[in-house]
């Protein structure tokens, strides 16, 4: 008996990638229902794969190849026309999606905004919601609880109150609301973006959510204007108020209102959503791996001593952030990141024209066999060096000069909420409900989250 091998060791979900070119039209049928499943096989086995579908692409899981992308000639790869396209109508020429010496006075501008204190203070909003997250799962009394949306709700009450805070001046769920129907209707990459057609051809999920842009850019412009007539704000300054007061220490130069609102709806849209589903795959990784989620439970019951975690306890949670970390690894939010080549380059030994389209395909990057050992598998010890981890291999909020603004926050955030999690209950998978791994602007657990929820004694 001792000669039999033992059964594999189970993983979590993940994408079963593609094994055959799609096509042109395989390819949007694809990528309007799940984006990861335009992903080659060979992508978690090459450093690059090239190929073509309307236009030439090339996929990077390359560090030093992508490091060339993101740092070292950054200004010959602007963001593909394909992502300003999805999210120019909601967000305009924000942060997020300018270029060049546009985007270049924003980041001066708003990088104090996210400074270490800046966040820090904001910390008390993160724990108020990490406690109401945990009463509404404790008010469940052990009956399954979908805890993505609990997640959902959780930073969506952070990021609406470091927004907007000390005020009733907009309809939280209406705008939460809104957004969900933005990315739903309008999110879906159209059979226009890939074959690579101007901004200005409609395209017809974006005109249906005409309205629900309208009334996103209502809200920002009315909280704007409030806040200007009404200048005196709470003690700790918010972000509204930060930005108000944010000018590029090069030119002076202060946002417009038009800017700040599009910079304001970015960071509600990308400030909660991206954590959340960190924080949702998260708890379901806990539930399948129990042995680790009772030493991240052991951890924080040691350091909280039954409250929530503070901005001061982060550095003593080593583990929580090394889940985190983890979970950042294997369901990354953003999952495929593409850039516009602009000049003629060589990358990994491929030409690279002007025109191409290079994806960063960061969902296959974290699963990429040279370059990480036990690819699929939930291992959050391997986090526990992070010096040890090659730059450019792990990108969850991407790196170089347009690395995510908001990284320190989302961290310290997600560290804060579940800790306090983990400190009260102890989550267990149900039978047969399984997320599924699905990306249209982030990548979701589709079908949501359920979980039992037990206290801790």
């Amino acid at each position: 008996m001792s000669d039999i091998p033992a059964p594999p060791r189970p993983l979590p979900v993940h994408v079963p990638l593609v094994t055959q070119p799609l096509g042109l039209l395989g390819s949007l049928r694809a990528a309007r229902r799940n984006l990861l499943e335009i992903l080659p096989e060979l992508s978690v086995k090459q450093p690059i794969v090239s190929g073509k579908v309307g236009v030439r692409w090339h996929m990077l899981m390359d560090p030093e190849a992508i490091r060339q992308v993101l740092l070292d000639r950054v200004a010959d790869y602007p963001k593909s026309d394909v992502t300003k396209n999805l999210l120019r109508p909601a967000i305009g020429e924000s942060l997020f999606i300018a270029e060049g010496a546009h985007w270049r006075w924003q980041r001066r501008a708003a990088a104090p905004v996210f400074s270490h204190r800046h966040v820090t203070d904001l910390a008390p909003v993160m724990m108020r919601a990490a406690e109401q997250a945990a009463n509404r799962i404790a008010g469940a009394e052990g009956r399954p609880v979908n805890v993505a949306e609990e997640m959902v709700r959780a930073t969506y009450e952070v990021i609406a109150d470091v927004t907007f805070s000390g005020g009733q001046m907009f309809d939280r769920d209406g705008v939460h609301r809104a957004i969900e129907t933005y990315i739903a209707s309008a999110g879906k990459v159209s059979f226009f973006d890939i074959l690579g057609l101007p901004d200005w051809v409609p395209r017809p999920g974006r005109v249906f959510s005409g309205p629900v842009l309208k009334q996103m850019k209502a809200v920002a412009d009315d909280a704007i204007a409030t806040r200007r007539e009404r200048p005196e704000g709470p003690e700790i300054p918010d972000l509204m108020d930060l930005l108000l007061a944010a000018q590029d220490p090069k030119t002076g130069r202060r946002m417009s209102d038009g800017e700040l609102a599009d910079n304001l709806l970015t960071f509600i849209v990308a400030g909660h959503e991206t954590t959340a589903l960190t924080l949702g795959w998260a708890l379901y990784l806990c539930a399948f791996a129990p042995e680790i989620q009772e030493a991240a439970g052991e951890e924080a019951r040691g350091v909280l001593q039954g409250r929530a975690a503070t901005a001061e306890d982060v550095e003593a949670l080593p583990l929580t952030r090394q889940i985190i970390d983890e979970t950042l690894r294997l369901y990354p939010p953003a999952g495929i990141i593409s850039r516009t080549a602009q000049k003629r380059d060589r990358l990994c030994g491929r030409d690279i024209r002007p025109g191409d389209t290079v994806i960063l395909p960061i969902y296959a990057l974290h699963r990429n066999r040279l370059l990480w050992e036990d690819a699929d598998d939930f291992v959050p010890a391997r986090f526990a060096d992070r010096k040890a981890i090659a730059r450019y291999s792990y990108l969850p909020f991407g790196d170089g000069p347009r690395i995510c603004i908001g990284a320190s926050f989302a961290l310290q955030e997600a560290v804060i909420i579940l800790a306090t999690l983990l400190s009260r209950f102890r989550f267990t998978a149900i039978a047969g409900q399984q997320p599924a791994p699905v990306m249209i602007l982030t990548l979701r657990p589709e079908g949501g989250v359920w979980l039992k929820a037990s206290p801790r004694e």
